[in-house]
């Protein structure tokens, strides 16, 4: 199988639950499309994987050690929908 990107293998991934979730194929097509289900989704967790850890490697201090920070977003300006729905949250 070749290498997919990952916004390629997830958009894969989900036409594969898609037919499967149908129900309406043959065992052995199934069978099939479940193998290659699996297999891209162990590639798209290895490509995770690289990821975080290129993410941790760019938060490494001058000393070498990992500096976890949380993740802040920016505010927007009072009204947007982020604001929305934090208000809505509040009042649960």
């Amino acid at each position: 199988m070749a290498q997919f990107k990952f916004e390629d293998a997830l958009a894969r991934l989900e036409i594969i639950v898609g037919q499967l979730e149908k129900g309406d194929l043959p065992l052995e097509e199934s069978l099939k499309i479940f193998e290659e289900g699996v297999r891209l989704s162990k590639n798209c967790l290895k490509m995770l994987e690289e990821a975080e850890r290129k993410v941790e490697i760019l938060l490494q201090d001058k000393d070498g050690r990992k500096r976890p920070r949380p993740f802040e977003m920016e505010k927007e300006e009072r009204g947007g929908p982020r604001e929305d729905i934090r208000d809505a949250e509040d009042q649960d």
